[in-house]
């Protein structure tokens, strides 16, 4: 049995809206748009040419977005043997590799804000709010394995 069909329209239009929604958030435009296509995609993957004509956009906007993508993790960049053309996916527990690799980032944001605590002086106002910071990224660091050891994704239809 198969599902509803697809509505094009209305994945255009989530594409569309999950891409402001990221933009808010902090993202600039293309990479939220190129993101937010790749994974309404069934299979979430997509070429550099499929991204430019559903998004409408040239093939320089595709490729400094997947550029980007590709650099902080969210997607990767594949190409099948024997292919000319590189297809862009997102994996299905991205949210989840993610944050496994973010595990390593507070890390490093705990070992600088060590060493600003340091700078500033240990007594003073700044170092205060410093260590209120270096608290919160260990009790994340701490948490954060505990909580993704827990997850457990649902099954694939």
């Amino acid at each position: 049995m198969t599902g509803p069909a697809r509505d094009e329209a209305a994945v255009a239009r989530f594409v569309e809206r999950f891409a402001l929604v990221l933009t808010d958030a902090g993202w600039s435009r293309m990479p939220a748009r190129i993101f937010a296509s790749l994974l309404a995609s069934d299979d979430g993957t997509r070429t550099a040419a499929d991204l430019a004509a559903h998004l409408q956009i040239s093939p320089a906007a595709v490729s400094g977005g997947v550029r980007y993508l590709t650099q902080i993790g969210l997607i990767t960049k594949e190409r099948s043997p024997g292919a000319r053309r590189d297809h862009y996916r997102v994996r299905d527990d991205l949210w989840f590799e993610s944050l496994l690799r973010r595990e390593e980032q507070i890390a490093r944001w705990i070992q600088s804000i060590k060493e600003g605590i340091q700078a500033v002086g240990p007594t003073t106002p700044t170092a205060h709010r410093l260590e209120q910071t270096r608290d919160f990224f260990e009790f994340l660091q701490a948490e954060l394995p505990r909580l993704l050891a827990n997850w457990q994704p649902p099954p694939r239809p």
